[in-house]
């Protein structure tokens, strides 16, 4: 299986070596479009100035002459009519010419070069030492005997220390660059080989991942979103470990409770009196514990991420109407006094659901209010598109250091309660999850010692 580390340098070899192929194939294109006329143009106009001179002193040494011309940087070779050659020079090292070419030129045609050689790559066919790579000049020699000089510049001798340097830096820069690719891959691979690291660690329970976040890029983002991502799985199940603790505190204390009583009113020594009220405990906490497992199935219903909620429209007057006098004995019992602002309103919701968020507000505003008080549910018109409901009731209050964890599952606020007037804990966090799944929310505002306002804000929908 091939590593990251091992695809980024192949990547970035395979890139250097297609760059340079492209390159090359640019470099050519500019050569054979621009600086090919220009360069044979230069190479005739040499030979032109040879055979000139030649013709010009025609009882000089031939040879001797050609020889210092080639001295300044040329290769000549020289054909006589009978098609011997003679090179003058650095040998050429591969190639010739055939007769047909020699003798074309002997006629007084002209030959050049690699123009005759349209199938070679020119830009390489430029630095070639091959016969064919020239060009050639008919002349007449002193005797009136016709003559072939063909020319080309002895690119070694002119350029050689100019291609062994640009050679040198070509390779070297390659080699460098291919060097630099291997080492450097291993730190943008570093990160990524972190994250793997990291997350065999999640899977494995260990959610103290460091991670480097102060890389201002891509990898970086990543790295930070990570441990963001770390930080609330943990707490995720930091929540979830705390949850199934709190479950098993709220149904031990009853399961205890229930055990307790009925090996008391077992026991034969208890009076009757004694039995049924062991009974009636009982009675109760089997209730809580109906309840608790009832609050349990609504929140798993709840946080499916497919719940579908049963939308009809409906009043909503009415039904905290209907909720009010259902829980008449309650507040009629604590003689608490009702204020309602209760204006025809119609919304679009799920009914059923809503119902157990009303029921669970007002519920507990009579149920934490002080003997004599007060308790107001009033509807208001936010605008065309939104309904605030508030219900508020003058009982002790919700300390400060509460607040922040009100909606919390399990989260009471006064520990100090008695059991038999404490909830589980979860009816706040159900009320608030039925009110999310409506795009609504629900807030509270509390004055220790004072009363609580809890407002409950829907679309209309």
């Amino acid at each position: 299986m091939k590593t990251l580390y091992v695809r980024i340098v192949v990547t970035f070899i395979a890139i250097a070596i297609i760059s340079c192929i492209i390159g090359l194939l640019l470099t050519n294109f500019y050569y054979q479009e621009v600086l090919h006329s220009k360069s044979q143009q230069k190479i005739w106009n040499a030979g032109q100035t040879i055979r000139t001179l030649l013709e010009q002193n025609p009882n000089g040494d031939t040879s001797a002459y050609l020889t210092q011309v080639a001295s300044l940087g040329y290769q000549i070779y020289y054909v006589d009519e009978q098609q011997r050659g003679a090179s003058f020079g650095a040998p050429f090292k591969h190639g010739s010419l055939s007769s047909t070419i020699i003798q074309s030129v002997l006629d007084g045609g002209i030959y050049k070069g690699v123009d005759e050689e349209n199938n070679r790559f020119m830009l390489l066919a430029f630095f070639e030492n091959s016969l064919r790579n020239t060009v050639g000049l008919p002349l007449l020699a002193a005797d009136g005997e016709k003559r072939a000089l063909f020319v080309r510049p002895d690119l070694e001798q002119q350029i050689g220390e100019l291609r062994l340097i640009v050679a040198v830096l070509f390779i070297g820069t390659f080699v460098i660059s291919l060097l630099l690719i291997v080492i450097l891959s291993r730190y943008i691979v570093k990160p990524v080989k972190a994250l793997t690291s990291a997350t065999k660690q999640i899977v494995e329970g260990r959610f103290d991942v460091v991670l480097d976040v102060s890389r201002k890029d891509e990898l970086g983002d990543l790295a930070l979103h990570f441990t963001k991502m770390t930080q609330a799985i943990k707490q995720l199940d930091d929540m979830r470990q705390e949850f199934v603790a709190n479950v098993s505190h709220e149904m031990q204390s009853p399961l205890t409770s229930i055990r307790g009583l009925a090996q008391a009113s077992l026991d034969h020594g208890t009076t009757a009196g004694e039995t049924e009220y062991n009974l009636r405990i009982i009675e109760q906490e089997s209730r809580r514990l109906s309840e608790l497992s009832k609050q349990l199935l609504t929140l798993a219903s709840l946080d499916k991420e497919n719940q579908a909620l049963q939308i009809t429209k409906f009043q909503l007057d009415e039904q905290l109407r209907q909720i009010i006098i259902m829980q008449e004995w309650q507040w009629s019992e604590k003689q608490l006094q009702l204020q309602l602002e209760l204006p025809e309103t119609w919304i679009s919701g799920d009914a059923q659901l809503l119902y157990e968020v009303w029921l669970n507000l007002i519920s507990n505003a009579i149920k934490f209010s002080s003997t004599g008080g007060m308790l107001s549910v009033q509807i208001e018109d936010a605008d065309d598109d939104t309904v605030l409901v508030h219900i508020a009731d003058t009982g002790a209050g919700i300390p400060e250091s509460d607040m922040p964890h009100l909606f919390e599952r399990f989260h009471k606020a006064d520990k100090a309660r008695n059991r038999t007037t404490s909830g589980s804990g979860l009816g706040l966090a159900i009320a608030h999850k039925i009110v999310t799944l409506h795009h609504g929310r629900i807030t509270a505002h509390s004055q220790y010692t004072v009363g609580s306002t809890f407002t409950v804000t829907l679309p209309r929908l």
